[in-house]
């Protein structure tokens, strides 16, 4: 049976795409007013404090500020989020739209909203306000889209990762069984869903105990590694008791990672395993279709969802027809099945978590924030002025039948294969003040985040942890263990030592390959000055190193090579380039690298300084690079090489230099004493106009790996201030 495809006549662009919205009758007065509630401080790196009476009126301000440093980013965060990218970028973006409209609907949000709690219902009418205030005394803006924000919409965007569960979905194969009408599955097979080895994907949290602190005060490393601009740094006030430092998600009014006066938390991706697929067994009779379920068959949700999209001449829209199970939606087909993903979609209950971790007072209040569990993508490290560090291992985690594999999509017909509720807080992977004093993770496993103090695999069921060690994970444990003085110059240090173990099992290997040559090969005298640079080289990347140059072009020539087969057979890159390929691929893949950076560079010895650089030209949110512009030169590498202090280039490469997009981008650490102390650093700089001087005022400096201090105290912040203003002045 094919589903029905309609599309619609144009209509207007103007009508459907950037039409100004209706004024709402007294909005304009009522909003000047709750402007002068709100007090902005811009300190001398354009870093917005925010202050108001209320907890709503320093929402409003927070997100005000936002709009003044990058509107663009804010509005497209909630296009996209609401599957309105199309509208905006046309039709190439039709099958995003329909992966996040299958799990967001604008008339269940509403009725969320209408359901909230009244603080919560007053911080989101706050939300829509702040926006809508920009919008009107900035009339020079022009959305892309979105002229008029409304209460509910800061429920499509509740959690703040950089990439949320709906985008784990394939955009092709979701593509490929929707695209023409979905027909009844046939015996063909198309690839798991696996997501590994992103460059450079990740993030550090590292929490150090008193015990361990040179002061005798508890520290926090935060340190996401998100694509560059993704997030601004922000303090945001109130007289209600908030009062948070730290990284927000352009648009969200509620800080992402960072810290309040007592505590901080810190992020990573990849706890336990949060997204699961049922194989479900379908059928037509009548022309209806059934889904086997146990001895049943179950009827199939037929929802028909309407995609409008630009287009050259005008608006069109194309209604595509899609399937639920009581799993949820069908997203793709495999082996005469259809697919069918069942992930966490509680936006109301995320929302609150999301806010009130930022006003927790000690770790009971953290904990029972923590309780909701609904921070569905993200371990949490964290720290308090308490003395107390924990860790907790993902949030949202099913209780499953541990005889399946998670892994791979399970049978959707077998009952058993049913979640069986959430895992409460204390069954998840935790750790609470091991007696190490330190905790680290770096997305890797939780079983070494803590030395010898770590949990153990044994006790938990395999879904609990999916992710495996990794380099950065090897190497923070080397730079937190044996160490009682640390303090926060010293802990960013080791943030960003320069190590990269990556290479610890991968050069012997390439040593001994060519070692084994014959004499009279004549690579064995072509490589002779390469093999010499990388035995004599430390394995530490620096500006003037030519080794470190080779090496990591030659690893990302095995890593290029080897991806597809390693990925083909579930297995990590690094793991597969060491145990799999023979030790002619290896010399091959070192003439490759040489032979690149001679066409690109005229020498292979070129040091890695000219190559590795920071550019930002542009506002654009996908950036454009440019070897004949100005660019700064950056010493630290990729996080799958085991640099804590990630960089790299995560776009198709069309330049000679490598530019970073991911990685270090909002860092900042942490001491809880009687007073908090914190340095930080953002990648360019707050704000994302190139007219700003705070467009790229911390390049140099985040390029160099040098931290400004936090004005976290108001009378710090007037010291160094650069503007006082209320929101439309």
């Amino acid at each position: 049976m094919r589903a029905p495809v309609a599309l619609s006549c144009l209509v207007a662009v103007s009508a459907a795409v950037a039409a100004p919205a209706a004024p709402v009758a007294g909005e304009p007065a009522r909003l000047k007013a709750a402007a002068k509630r709100v007090t902005i401080l811009r300190d001398k790196w354009g870093i917005p404090h925010i202050y108001g009476k209320t907890d709503a009126d320093a929402v409003f301000g927070m997100v005000y500020a936002q709009a003044e440093d990058d509107f663009h980013r804010v509005e497209l965060n909630f296009i996209n989020a609401m599957g309105r990218l199309a509208e905006v970028e046309g039709e190439a973006e039709l099958y995003k739209d329909l992966r996040m409209k299958l799990f967001i609907n604008p008339d269940e949000l509403k009725r969320q909203y209408a359901m909230a709690p009244a603080w919560l219902k007053k911080l989101m009418n706050a939300w829509a306000d702040g926006l809508n205030y920009y919008l009107q005394t900035h009339p020079q803006v022009k959305p892309a889209l979105l002229t008029h924000f409304e209460p509910w919409m800061a429920l499509s965007f509740s959690e703040g990762s950089i990439g949320g569960d709906i985008e784990t979905i394939d955009i092709k194969q979701l593509q490929a069984l929707y695209a023409n009408g979905a027909t009844l599955p046939v015996l063909l097979s198309s690839n798991d869903r696996i997501d590994m080895d992103k460059e450079p994907g990740g993030s550090n949290g590292f929490a150090i105990a008193p015990s361990n602190t040179k002061n005798g005060h508890a520290l926090l490393m935060i340190n996401p590694h998100t694509s560059f601009y993704f997030r601004p740094e922000i303090q945001v006030h109130s007289e209600q008791g908030l009062n948070a430092y730290g990284a927000v998600t352009w648009g969200q009014f509620f800080v992402y990672q960072g810290f309040n006066d007592r505590l901080g938390w810190m992020h990573t991706s990849g706890g336990g395993d949060v997204i699961d697929e049922y194989l479900e067994t379908v059928s037509e009779k009548d022309g209806q279709l059934f889904y086997k379920y146990g001895d049943q068959q179950r009827p199939l949700k037929a929802v028909d969802i309407a995609l409008p999209y630009k287009t050259r001449d005008g608006m069109a829209s194309k209604t595509v027809r899609v399937y639920y199970s009581h799993h949820g939606p069908i997203v793709r087909a495999k082996d005469g099945k259809w697919v069918a993903v069942r992930l966490m979609n509680e936006p109301l209950k995320a929302l609150t978590q999301s806010f009130i971790r930022t006003k927790a007072r000690n770790y009971k209040d953290f904990y029972k924030s923590m309780a909701l569990r609904t921070n569905s993508s993200n371990n949490t490290v964290y720290a308090d002025a308490d003395g107390n560090i924990a860790y907790f291992h993902g949030n949202f985690i099913p209780r499953r039948d541990p005889q399946f594999d998670w892994k791979h999509p399970v049978d959707g017909s077998n009952p058993d294969t049913e979640w069986k509720g959430l895992h409460e807080v204390k069954e998840t992977i935790t750790l609470f003040n091991p007696k190490n004093g330190w905790i680290q993770n770096t997305n890797n496993w939780p079983y070494t985040a803590a030395g010898a103090y770590s949990p153990k695999v044994k006790d938990y069921p395999a879904y609990m942890s999916m992710n495996p060690e990794n380099p950065r994970g090897i190497h923070a444990v080397r730079v937190l263990e044996n160490k009682k003085d640390f303090t926060i110059d010293s802990l960013i240090a080791a943030s960003y030592d320069n190590q990269l173990p990556a290479f610890e099992p991968l050069l012997p290997q390439l040593f001994a390959a060519y070692d084994e040559l014959p004499a009279d090969d004549a690579r064995k005298a072509a490589l002779a000055p390469q093999i010499a640079a990388l035995r004599g080289w430390d394995m530490r990347y620096t500006l003037e190193s030519t080794a470190t140059s080779l090496a990591i072009y030659w690893a990302q020539d095995l890593w290029t090579t080897w991806q597809p087969s390693a990925k083909a057979r579930e297995v990590q890159v690094l793991d597969y380039i060491q145990a799999a390929i023979t030790p002619k691929q290896r010399i091959e893949a070192l003439e490759r690298a040489t032979a690149r950076l001679t066409k690109d560079f005229g020498n292979w010895q070129t040091p890695w300084g000219e190559i590795n650089r920071f550019q930002r030209l542009t506002g654009d949110v996908v950036q454009p690079f440019d070897d004949s512009k100005p660019s700064l030169p950056v010493a630290f590498a990729s996080a799958n090489w085991g640099s804590l202090a990630a960089y790299g280039m995560t776009s198709k490469q069309t330049t000679r230099r490598i530019y970073g997009e991911r990685g270090n981008s909002f860092v900042a650490a942490v001491e809880f004493g009687p007073r908090i102390k914190a340095r930080s650093i953002l990648a360019g700089g707050q704000s994302g106009n190139p007219a700003s001087p705070h467009f790229d005022d911390q390049a140099a400096m985040y390029a160099r790996g040098e931290f400004k201090d936090v004005l976290f105290y108001k009378a710090d912040v007037e010291q160094h201030l650069e503007r006082r203003y209320h929101p439309g002045e």
